[in-house]
């Protein structure tokens, strides 16, 4: 019988255990998508026990933040909600996800976090109700006394290079300034999130939109032009503080032209709190776009396109903890003929940024992996990104789907690999399972007699995937310090 989860998990053919451990296993990591908060970064967080690095729950200011992933689980399992986000005693409350991690074989859970306990705590054995207390214990000790426990000791623990935050065009970016004064080992840069301003039928848009106005110096914006205007500002600045992408989380994509006019009466429909039609909110959330999309080929700046997401559906829970407290699922969303009318608008005036699509929707891999090839080029390597198994996608199945779609029909060699996109420090793991599953699939292939035995061919394809093609895309620099 093989033992759990040992030095060739997941490695299913001699060539993949060649390819991970001579070439993947050591690169370091570029994380340019997730969550983490650049302030926790900067003042070296450490945790007081491994319920809040690993299951999080209520901040300082009352929000929630924490590994929603693991909260869906542990409600999968009938646990109370006041030992997942409440107030419950924090051993309590690990002690309900061990016993609830022991049932969840399948999931990509189960790999992630006993991953996690023996790349960070050395703990090889799996997580079960009856050693919960010694890992525990375990785990308190080195939170306390090893100083590679901290936020940042962490990151450079994990290999981490570069650190892409998510951020809205409105911060002041003031943690990131500091970081960038000192010298830590890797780059935290900052990704222009700009959603609440294209998102107009949200609550809370019009007191968004004087937040926005004051971030430029003016006490208010008249017109969506004057939204784009100010947005431009912002790019502006994020750019100064390293921006290398942005990032977008729709429902779903829309294109509909419109005119000026017709974009600035959404607006000031919204402004006033009227109820607006689709096709109203299109014209404006469509000008937005394009507009930014523009300004982001100008600015050398990825655009990173995130759909087919429905939100906050548990409308009780939803009025109890609020969003991004695990009550998103995927939504269908036929929106490829949106998307390439998008694409070909800039296109014509070669104002086409390099830019990411992901779907929540697997169904959509094909379709986007041949409309993403109709705009390839521009001397750019992979220009047109078709994102990696995103959220509910991120296990075995969704990667594995996602780079045979992508090497059916498209430049596999050229794919810019995994991202965490997460709150939790010790997401990085989920680099380590892509990685085992590409070298997995590619060396399989090899074995089939589908791709030749050629040693430099495949160190340049498994490197490449794992980190460099991401380093180029992105434009990460070496780091002096």
């Amino acid at each position: 019988m093989k033992q759990f989860m040992d030095r060739d998990f997941m490695l299913y053919n001699e060539t993949a255990k060649r390819l991970y451990h001579d070439y993947a296993e050591q690169l370091p990591i570029i994380d340019y998508h997730c969550h983490l908060s650049p302030q926790e970064i900067y003042e070296d967080r450490r945790y007081e026990n491994i319920a809040e690095l690993w299951l999080g729950g209520r901040q300082a200011d009352g929000s929630l933040a924490g590994d929603h992933y693991k909260w869906r689980l542990m409600r999968g399992n009938g646990v109370p909600e006041e030992k997942i986000t409440g107030d419950a005693d924090p051993y309590e409350k690990f002690l309900e996800f061990a016993k609830t991690l022991e049932l969840a074989v399948g999931n990509p859970m189960y790999h992630w976090s006993h991953l996690e306990l023996q790349r960070y705590f050395g703990v090889n054995e799996p997580l079960t109700a009856d050693n919960a207390k010694v890992v525990w214990d375990n785990a308190a000790e080195l939170l306390k006394n090893d100083p590679g426990f901290s936020a940042r000791g962490i990151i450079k623990k994990s290999g981490v290079r570069f650190v892409g935050t998510t951020d809205d065009p409105t911060d002041s970016l003031e943690w990131h300034e500091k970081l960038a004064k000192e010298e830590k080992g890797f780059f935290v840069c900052p990704s222009f999130r700009p959603d609440k301003a294209v998102n107009l039928t949200k609550p809370g848009f019009a007191e968004y939109i004087g937040k926005l106005a004051a971030s430029v110096g003016k006490t208010s914006l008249e017109s969506a032009q004057e939204v784009c205007e100010a947005l431009s500002q912002r790019v502006d600045y994020f750019k100064a503080r390293g921006c290398k992408a942005s990032d977008h989380g729709l429902d779903y994509f829309m294109f509909r032209r419109g005119s000026d006019e017709a974009a600035d009466a959404a607006f000031k429909k919204a402004m006033n709190g009227e109820s607006l039609s689709r096709e109203e909110a299109e014209i404006y959330q469509t000008k937005l776009l394009l507009f930014l999309a523009r300004k982001y080929h100008k600015e050398n700046i990825v655009m990173e396109i995130h759909y087919s997401c429905a939100r906050n559906v548990n409308a009780r829970m939803f009025k109890l903890i609020g969003p991004d407290t695990g009550y998103d699922v995927i939504a269908k969303s036929s929106c490829y003929n949106e998307l390439a009318a998008f694409f070909s608008a800039l296109d014509e005036t070669e104002e086409l940024p390099k830019t990411i699509v992901f779907s929540l929707d697997h169904n959509d891999f094909n379709q986007l992996a041949t409309l993403l090839g109709a705009f390839q080029g521009s001397g750019i390597p992979g220009k047109m990104q078709l994102g990696a198994a995103w959220w509910f996608l991120d296990n075995r199945d969704g990667m594995e789907e996602q780079m045979k779609s992508l090497g059916n029909l498209g430049v596999l060699g050229n794919f810019i690999g995994m991202l965490t996109d997460s709150r939790s420090f010790l997401s990085y793991t989920r680099h380590e399972y892509f990685r085992r599953i590409a070298c997995n699939l590619i060396g399989g292939w090899v074995e089939c007699g589908e791709y030749p035995e050629n040693e430099k061919s495949l160190k340049k394809l498994i490197e490449g995937i794992s980190y460099y093609n991401a380093e180029r895309y992105f434009g990460i620099p070496e780091y002096d310090a």
